[in-house]
This record gives structure tokens, C-alpha cells and sequence, in this order.
């Protein structure tokens, strides 16, 4: 099957182990992230989404029109607008791009983050919205004709858009969680299913929840299974793990540092979203798994987001990658922590790897294509 590599579209230069240097949005820099991205083997970045951050659709839709094949994952969240004005927007967007746009819906996983911005639901009933917000979302998208809406969280009479979007019949739809309530959600409305890395087996295990959830739903395909890491990656083993130490003392550095900018994204106390509570408790019960996933970056940061790393030469990242993908794992989402440097190394001597090793295998007809629900067990 084919493989998809997944970076980060950040609007600066910062991150948890670098201070940024301009301001939030920096457009020289995320244009020069972006292209650096294209022209390294990437097939699309993340423009994710914060209470405070800078707005990911004009960001987009900036780089979407200076930029030829870069796709673009944007990260929306369903309390900031109506499902009608954001399916608009997601159809102009997918105009701009040239049919390059997926969406990834995030529900939020931290009452107070999510509070920022005037959202008291409860976690269990912001799923049961989103569900029902990316069911809107999709009509909009995909009907001709004007039709009410009468749900539990939205309400409308005689809409119909006029702006589809260029892919038919739409955009694709991500979606990522661990709890029950995300993968009733996520098992039946994904395309795409996000998960943070984690070993293995844990790993196969959160799979098997997601086709579980979508035949639930009554699906008949599961949505395809999208796994987030951060490489750390150097010539040699001893290097690699070199830097990795230093990376973790720098992120630690950094925390201790009481920068205003990272303390409000990575919060202190113990996580609420089941997602970074499943990193915790892994990053406690052991440092190294597998062929080279490393915990101590997702303890150092509290299990906020994407954060166990991959740590080794190209070649062993490459093999651990492929690890996952025989998992059934076909989309590799990768970010490091010199984001410009890291995404053109990462571009430069991992991903060819990875494709090669799947053409091969490819080349035999030993790739798994298109699995039905019951094949995927």
C-alpha cells in the first residue's frame, strides 16, 4: 500500500526546545518551512491549531497559493464557528489549493484550553458535537440543494452553499483521540485516524480500537491509520543518542524557563485527554521500546501532544518507521525540534528510504492493499 509522510506547517520558529525569534506569525518563515517541506519528499504539513496561536486557514491558504504540491492537513476546532461558515471556508480553501486539502477536527482534550475560548461542554459531549458537526460539514459539502438541520448542538433552516469543493465528492476528514467517546466519534466519520506513537504493541492494540469503532458504525472500510512521532536523527547511533539527551535537557531547559508562550501550550498539571495519559504512563513504565521509540521527550513535556521520539540513524528510523507500517500504518507524521533542519534532513535521508522499501515490497505483491473490515480482523 502507499505511504504518506505527514510535517508541520509552524507559522515560527519555535519550539519546545527553541524560543522563537520573530513574531507568531512569521510569513517569511512559514513559507520557507513549507517549500523546504515540498521540495524534501513530503507529501503535505499540519497547520495546527491553539486558543492563542495565529489562525491556520489564512496561514493555508497563504502557503496553498505560493506552493505547487504540498497538501495541506488544517486543524479546526468545532467550538470557533458554525459547521456552515467552516464548510465554506474549508470549500474556498480547497479552491485556493487546487484540491489539496484534508481536515483534521479536534475535539480538545483540556476543559481549560478549551475554555480560552468559551467551550464548557464536557469532553464526552464536545465528541457528540464534533460528530455531529463533521456530518454537517460533509453535506454542506456534498449537497446541491437547501435543507434543514435540526441536531443536539446545531439548528439551521434552508442552507445550501455556493462553494464545493474542488475534490469530489469532498475533502478528506482526520480525526485522532484514544478515549471510548473519540472512537465512536472518529470509528465513524474518520478518513483518516491520528495516533501519537506509541510501542508496538500498544500500538497494533489502539489499530484494532479504531476498526472496532468503525464497525461499530457500521462501516464496511476502516479510516486509514496515521501515526505522529518525533525523529531524532544523526549519522551514527552514538550521535543520535547524543542529541537526543541534549534535546531532552533542552526542553527541560526551556520549561523551567517560565517562557510565557510554551507554558501556556504545555500545561503542568497531570493531563486530562486520554491520548497524553496513555504517553505518561508508558514514558513511566520504561525509557526504550521496540527498534527505537524513546519516551523521556514525551515525559519531559507531560505527554502534551506529539512527543515520544524516534531516535537512531537514518537507516534505523527508516526500519522503525516501516515497523508501524507493517502495522498497517500509512501515513508517517514527523516533526523535530529544529523544525527548518530537521524537516530537510528527515526529507533528505529517511523518507527515500522508506518509499524505496515500500516500492520493493510493492514491486514483489507483498503490500497489503485495500483491507475490508473483516480481513483487518
Amino acid at each position: 500500500m502507499p505511504v504518506e509522510f505527514l510535517g508541520i506547517a509552524a507559522t515560527n520558529n519555535g519550539s519546545e526546545t527553541e524560543a522563537r525569534t520573530g513574531a507568531a506569525f512569521d510569513k517569511d518563515y512559514t513559507l520557507r518551512l513549507a517549500r523546504a517541506h515540498e521540495d524534501h519528499g513530503w507529501d503535505r504539513v499540519l497547520f495546527a491549531y491553539g486558543s492563542g496561536s495565529p489562525d491556520p486557514a489564512p496561514a493555508a491558504a497563504y502557503i496553498a497559493s505560493r506552493l505547487d504540491t504540498l497538501q495541506i492537513l488544517l486543524a479546526h476546532r468545532p467550538n470557533v464557528s458554525y459547521p456552515t461558515f467552516a464548510a465554506k471556508t474549508f470549500a474556498t480553501l480547497d479552491q485556493i489549493s487546487e484540491g489539496r486539502l484534508t481536515v483534521h477536527f479536534i475535539t480538545g482534550g483540556n476543559d481549560h484550553e478549551q475554555g480560552r475560548e468559551g467551550d464548557t461542554l464536557t469532553k464526552d459531549e464536545r465528541y457528540a458535537r464534533t460528530r455531529e458537526y463533521i456530518g454537517i460539514v460533509k453535506k454542506i459539502w456534498t449537497t446541491r440543494e437547501p435543507f434543514d438541520h435540526e441536531g443536539e448542538h446545531y439548528r439551521f433552516h434552508d442552507f445550501v452553499s455556493d462553494v464545493f469543493p474542488v475534490q469530489q465528492p469532498r475533502p478528506g476528514v482526520s480525526f485522532g483521540g484514544s478515549s471510548p467517546a473519540a472512537l465512536a466519534a472518529g470509528g465513524a466519520e474518520a478518513d483518516v485516524y491520528c495516533l501519537w506513537g506509541e510501542p508496538l504493541a500498544k500500538t497494533a492494540e489502539q489499530i484494532e480500537a479504531v476498526h472496532a469503532a468503525a464497525r461499530a458504525a457500521g462501516r464496511a472500510t476502516p479510516p486509514r491509520i496515521q501515526v505522529a512521532f518525533r525523529p531524532i536523527i544523526a549519522p551514527t547511533e552514538e550521535l543520535a543518542w547524543e542529541k537526543a539527551h541534549r534535546t531532552v535537557a533542552a526542553i527541560k531547559e526551556r520549561r523551567a524557563s517560565g517562557d510565557p508562550v510554551l507554558t501556556r501550550r504545555h500545561r503542568t498539571s497531570a493531563p486530562e485527554n486520554t491520548g497524553s495519559q496513555r504517553l505518561v504512563a508508558i514514558a513511566e513504565s520504561g525509557e526504550r521500546f521496540d527498534r527505537a521509540l524513546w519516551t523521556p521527550t514525551a515525559a519531559a513535556t507531560g505527554g502534551a501532544g506529539n512527543s515520544n521520539a524516534l531516535v537512531g540513524t537514518p537507516e534505523t528510523v527508516a526500519q522503525a518507521l516501516l515497523d508501524y507500517y507493517d502495522l498497517g500504518v500509512d501515513i508517517l507524521s514527523a516533526r523535530g525540534y529544529a523544525l527548518l533542519d530537521d524537516a530537510v534532513d528527515f526529507g533528505r535521508y529517511v523518507i527515500p528510504l522508506v518509499r524505496a522499501e515500500v516500492a520493493r515490497r510493492d514491486a514483489e505483491g507483498r503490500a497489503r492493499g485495500p483491507r475490508t473490515l473483516a480481513e483487518a480482523g
